[in-house]
């Protein structure tokens, strides 16, 4: 919780706010909740002494707990439709290229634009079996590699202030046009929202923000915004991988001590280490809401987050160039043997069997 600005020591009590306001609706179960969360805000006043005082961490609770009531009370309208003129776009450019393999298309699709009405449903329930399910749902993993593209891209326009302030522009504009094509949801808005709170911190200061000052900036803005999102699945198990992330991944990856030359075994437990922060942060809530929990999900995602990574860049670079001068087949090709490599990992996982 160490922060210059407060935001993490303010940003949680915030949280813990809308938190218990939303469950405090369930019958029976207000009081307690609001119980358990008040002491854990003492306690968290307690063990951060200096950092703010314990009516300005209520204070942040209550204006949480006030704006969860106040969205609730509000007159329910319908949510606005996603911007599907240019989802229908992207899939009609996807559909022009001519993917190697019988499923390529369809699970592409899947993952550029979140639509999986062509996916066959063996293949959707490969994914889910073998505890990739996450990869077809579009999340921070899709935005972030889209957003590695993009400043690998506009990386020569240069470092000076004005090239930053035009490069952080054109970056938020572009992922905030895929976000708005893809539907916008929770977790999209989130990785929207990370990417924003860094690019204008690179925009200002020529770096970006801490992670854990990022997350709770992010955290805060959205909830403001929608504080019925705390009930959304979505939202939960977006911003509880991204705490994981934030807090235990770095720590996990220290076990294994940096060398002089590259050591693709590091690079594997990296992998591991990234997926078990994840995990360890999203299982209780996966296990509240589906009552399953992937059991080869280490080995699902060492194998299927780098391929499914590959497959986005490929794809994108594929749309990009089919939309101006055309998509080489080499490229095509490639993506598409790439899908069925990680189509075929993930029957092969999915077909083991479950221990007694």
């Amino acid at each position: 919780m160490k922060n210059k600005s407060g935001i993490v020591s303010l940003s949680f009590p915030f949280a813990a706010g809308v938190t218990a306001a939303a469950l405090a609706a369930e019958p029976f179960a207000g009081g307690l909740v609001c119980s358990v969360a008040v002491v854990l805000l003492i306690c968290m006043c307690a063990v951060s002494p200096g950092r703010c005082s314990l009516a300005l961490v209520l204070l942040y609770f209550f204006v949480g707990a006030f704006c969860w009531c106040t969205s609730a009370m509000a007159p329910r309208s319908a949510p606005p439709p996603p911007a599907g003129a240019l989802a229908d776009g992207l899939e009609a450019l996807l559909d022009r290229i001519p993917f190697d393999g019988e499923h390529s298309g369809s699970i592409i699709k899947a993952l550029l634009t979140g639509r999986r009405s062509q996916l066959p449903r063996e293949t959707a329930e490969a994914f889910r079996r073998s505890g990739a399910a996450h990869i077809l749902a579009l999340s921070g993993l899709h935005l972030g590699v889209i957003y590695a593209c993009i400043l690998r891209a506009l990386a020569p326009a240069g470092n000076s202030p004005a090239a930053r302030g035009i490069r952080s522009g054109v970056t938020i504009c572009l992922c905030g046009l895929y976000a708005l094509a893809t539907g916008a949801s929770p977790s999209i808005v989130r990785a929207f929202l990370f990417i924003c709170i860094n690019e204008a911190g690179r925009a200002m200061s020529g770096r970006a923000h801490s992670p854990l000052g990022t997350f709770c900036l992010a955290l805060t803005v959205q909830l403001a915004l929608r504080p019925d999102y705390i009930a959304s699945v979505g939202f939960q198990l977006s911003y509880l991988s991204m705490l994981g992330i934030t807090v235990l991944y770095p720590r996990l990856e220290k076990w294994y001590p940096v060398g002089r030359r590259r050591d693709p075994l590091r690079a594997i437990w990296k992998s591991a280490a990234m997926s078990l922060s994840c995990q360890l942060f999203t299982a209780p809530i996966a296990w509240l809401r589906f009552r399953s929990l992937p059991l080869y999900f280490l080995i699902t995602n060492l194998i299927a987050l780098p391929l499914s990574e590959l497959v986005i860049i490929g794809s994108v670079a594929a749309a990009v160039l089919e939309a101006t001068c055309g998509c080489p087949p080499v490229l095509a090709l490639a993506c598409g043997k790439m899908v069925q490599l990680l189509e075929f990992c993930l029957e092969t996982i999915a077909s083991l069997p479950l221990p007694c």
